[in-house]
């Protein structure tokens, strides 16, 4: 394993969780990636294959984490905002918890009212990984996780072999990629990196004045379950038009307590599988803007619509539309709508999702 020391920033827990004695007997730790100037930072947890936090310097150089998270594995644990986390096997919703793939009904895990979201109770997000590679420093540092997920879990079909790899390179960007090989039957696939920004910094509020731009022409409209219908509609007109830099709040219909905000799949323009910039975020306060790059054919804008009193980071409590995610990913409940793009991979395929975040100031 390249690298040296394996935790030199982490302090090591065994869990005992439901995951069964080999599970229980894995080491659990935060592991940083840092570049050479110092100035530009991560830390992960094989917890999820969770990223923890992201430092990043403001037009004046100073340095801020610019995503919410939590400061212990048992946090982490316990959480149930999915902070930083590598959700799957399947991200977003499925509509009444089952599908029929092959001509076989497949019945998942209910933890969205009678949706199944995440990937069950017990999705990738909420899993031990093993550390494959770890190099914290040089010109690239890197770190690659590995997950086996097994024949029926969560009611999935199939054995999955799962790959998550952080890295960084200059100037300021952070790469996630995360591939997956099916083993041994048809399975939907879709991953999402679950992270919640806050280019201002995570301690300092709500992301209403930051600018979002979303290059997506259409969305996917949703049903009162939060399903989407399986039609495709033009953001013109709407409350969903980012196409220009606009205030993140300034067409959100807030309602006190929880309620209100995005919670929304958008289509990506251009080829669905090519690599190409999906958003762009810029805080006005500090300078700090970053780009979303990734070869997906959709990106969810969620505004942290039920984070609500969440005790985070250096004892700070998160609220209502403190961050937002952008999770690039495939459509939702795509599994049960032939019309929108396949998620199906077969055995001996490979899904492949890239993701670039591109920082400047």
């Amino acid at each position: 394993m390249a690298g040296g020391a394996l935790l030199p920033v982490a302090l090591l827990v065994c869990l005992a969780l439901a995951g069964g004695a080999d599970a229980a007997r894995k080491p659990v730790g935060f592991y940083e990636l840092k570049n050479k100037k110092g100035d530009f930072s991560i830390k992960v947890t094989n917890w999820g294959a969770t990223l923890v936090s992201v430092f990043v310097p403001d037009c004046k150089g100073n340095v801020a984490d610019v995503i919410l998270g939590y400061d212990t594995v048992a946090e982490y644990v316990n959480g149930t905002a999915s902070f930083g986390a590598t959700v799957g096997r399947v991200v977003n919703r499925i509509a009444k918890s089952r599908f029929v793939l092959d001509g076989k009904a497949y019945h998942l895990f209910r933890n969205d009212g009678n949706n199944s979201i995440h990937g069950g109770h017990r999705g990738f997000g909420k899993v031990i990984w093993t550390v494959k590679e770890y190099v914290s420093g040089g010109d690239s540092p890197y770190i690659t996780f590995f997950y086996h997920s097994f024949d029926g879990e969560q009611g999935f079909p199939g054995d999955l072999d799962v790959y998550a790899t952080y890295r960084l390179s200059s100037p300021y960007e952070l790469s996630i990629t995360m591939n997956a090989t099916a083993t041994t039957k048809a399975t939907p696939v879709n991953f999402a990196n679950h992270a919640y920004w806050n280019l201002a910094g995570h301690d300092s509020g709500d992301v209403l004045q930051q600018e979002l731009q979303i290059l997506a022409s259409s969305y996917t409209p949703l049903d009162d379950t939060k399903i989407p219908t399986g039609q495709i509609e033009p953001v013109a007109g709407t409350i969903y038009d980012f196409l220009q830099p606009t205030p993140v709040g300034e067409h959100m219909d807030i309602v006190p307590g929880g309620g209100g905000g995005y919670d929304l799949n958008f289509v990506v323009n251009g080829e669905q599988d090519a690599f190409r910039q999906v958003a762009r975020v810029e805080d006005p306060k500090s300078g700090r803007g970053m780009e979303v790059w990734a070869n997906q054919p959709g990106v969810q804008l969620y505004t942290s619509n039920w984070v609500i009193n969440e005790k985070g980071k250096n004892g700070k409590v998160y609220g209502q539309y403190g961050a937002l995610c952008l999770e690039t990913q495939a459509y939702p409940d795509a599994v049960n709508h032939p019309e929108f793009p396949s998620s199906i991979v077969r055995p001996g395929q490979v899904y492949k999702h890239d993701m670039a975040i591109k920082f400047y100031a």
